[in-house]
């Protein structure tokens, strides 16, 4: 027969066991708690994205507009204009990597060099790209020219740079009569992605 004490603990051991543990029923209140944030963000999100397109609807549907028209105060949302009218996002056209043996005549030197054109605009972008062959020549030879020494030097490298927009200018023949400096020109600028010279 088992002692009041034994069965006391016996009776503590099942009443423990039956209970759920602190533990976890702070894992269910923090689920549940994480699934209402989950469900609000959702439905503030839906409203939100409701009353902007039912806004942008009014807007559109002005009675006097023609099919074609578009409102201004959606344009003017759609297409952003800049501070000034001259102003646009630049666009790149990187090269390949040039790797060209240089003109040091006392030791065997190369020079690797990664560059990028900063041109005016999309379509001068793809005409380049149609001369890449010459231009990627011409560049090679600029580089071929230079001692490892000039190269070393800032002032090397600008006239490098100079050349090589010089260069690019040259398949733009009709559109280098505007100069070859400022944001005029279908070529802007000549950067340097890589440098390095053995």
């Amino acid at each position: 027969m088992a002692t009041p004490a034994a069965a006391a603990a016996a009776a503590d051991r099942a009443e423990a066991e039956s209970a759920p543990s602190p533990a976890r029923g702070k894992k269910k209140l923090i689920l549940f708690g994480a699934v209402a944030l989950a469900l609000l963000l959702a439905l503030g999100g839906g409203a939100a994205f409701w009353f902007v397109h039912k806004q942008a609807a009014e807007v559109t549907a002005d009675p006097d507009a023609e099919p074609g028209d578009e409102p201004e105060a959606v344009a003017e949302e759609a297409a952003p204009k800049p501070k000034s009218g001259k102003h646009h996002l630049p666009v790149f056209l990187p090269l390949e990597i040039f790797t060209v043996n240089l003109a040091d005549r006392d030791a065997e030197r190369f020079a690797q060099v990664g560059i990028t054109l900063e041109v005016a605009d999309n379509k001068t972008s793809d005409l380049l790209k149609a001369y890449m062959p010459a231009l990627r020549n011409d560049v090679l030879m600029l580089i071929a020219h230079k001692k490892a020494a000039d190269l070393q030097e800032r002032a090397g490298k600008l006239e490098l740079a100079r050349e090589i927009k010089r260069a690019a200018l040259k398949p733009l023949a009709d559109a280098a009569d505007t100069g070859d400096d400022g944001d005029d020109a279908p070529v802007r600028a000549v950067l340097f992605s890589s440098f390095i010279i053995q």
